[in-house]
């Protein structure tokens, strides 16, 4: 939003602390005491920078005003990666898996792109972070535009992934939602030809494939990583296929640090498009963590993101790498 402006850079330095304070606040759920210690001033400062937030008109639903430090950011990694979009928000507490915060901006997005009509086919992935998303979208309707999925959403055992999106999201908006009833990974190649074949899953990757956004998150190869604990993937595969020098996952697919493909027998089982059909696309990450910080930077590097929303600890952790992104082919 367009907020006034004040004089001179100590007033804007006061307004980026100003959202700051009124972010730990509002959205954080700490009182001003709590905000005051976290920034190291005083508590009255701390309720003056709020009461400043509001005169400026920082506050509505969401908190727009700009704060300086994530704006460098989102422009270093912009411009680092070749992002034509960045949004960093700031870290509300310690937690290593910020899911409240980009939970709460991702929604905002969304939310902006369904009210907006931008998109009519929106391609949806699944994980923890996006399923934040989804708690944080509010009820709405989202008219023509229509959801898919990216990937299979089964364990091997059939169960339903507990960080299941799209279904929450037809939910939420009333939209026609379109799913792949398939695994995630299948227990053989043959089985994935076999299962691909299938006529109602090509209808839905058809349809994934025409999708003008695809909104993911991204995933890490550790033994903890949510496609593990998830059931998706079996411990030992994620183990082999972080001895292939994988560093971070989208969409089944992995990537070394560089950002170079990881070919694995786990990608060539995983029920999801191919990288050509990634390629070019407008493809969305939310992802953060500081357990992720390697494989975020790992995809960015790949040159597959047009745009990324992620916290400030992650951020900084990825403006600090060498690595530069790889050229990932002209954008659709």
């Amino acid at each position: 939003m367009a907020s006034r402006k004040a004089n001179g850079p100590a007033a804007g330095q006061d307004l980026g602390l100003a959202t700051r304070a009124a972010w730990m606040h509002l959205a954080g759920g700490m009182t001003q005491s709590e905000v005051a210690d976290r920034l190291g001033i005083t508590r009255l400062k701390a309720h003056r920078l709020i009461a400043l937030a509001t005169r400026e008109g920082l506050i509505r639903v969401f908190i727009d005003g700009e704060i300086a430090g994530c704006v460098q950011l989102e422009a270093t990694l912009s411009e680092t990666y070749g992002l034509g979009f960045c949004q960093v928000v700031p870290n509300l507490d310690d937690d290593p898996l910020p899911l409240k915060p980009l939970g709460m901006v991702g929604a905002q997005f969304l939310r902006t792109v369904l009210e907006r009509g931008e998109e009519t086919l929106i391609g949806v992935g699944h994980g923890r972070t996006l399923a934040a998303c989804v708690e944080h979208l509010m009820r709405l309707n989202a008219g023509r535009t229509r959801f898919v999925s990216l990937l299979g959403g089964l364990t091997r055992s059939f169960a339903a992934n507990p960080h299941d999106v799209i279904h929450r999201l037809a939910d939420r908006t009333g939209a026609q939602a379109y799913v792949m009833p398939v695994p995630f990974i299948a227990n053989t190649v043959d089985d994935r030809a076999v299962l691909m074949a299938q006529k109602g899953v090509g209808e839905v990757f058809d349809l994934a494939r025409k999708a003008g956004l695809l909104l993911v998150g991204l995933g890490s190869v550790e033994r903890q990583a949510s496609l593990v604990a998830t059931g998706m993937v079996e411990r030992a595969e994620m183990d082999e296929v972080r001895r292939a020098g994988a560093c971070g996952e989208i969409l089944g697919h992995f990537f070394a640090r560089d950002g170079s493909p990881v070919d694995n027998d786990v990608t060539r089982r995983t029920i999801t498009l191919s990288l050509d059909d990634l390629r070019g696309r407008r493809i969305v990450a939310i992802a953060g963590g500081t357990a992720k910080t390697e494989a975020v930077g790992a995809v960015l590097a790949s040159g597959l993101l047009q745009g990324l929303i992620t916290d400030e600890r992650t951020a900084a952790g990825l403006a600090a790498r060498p690595e530069r992104r790889r050229p990932a082919g002209p954008r659709k």
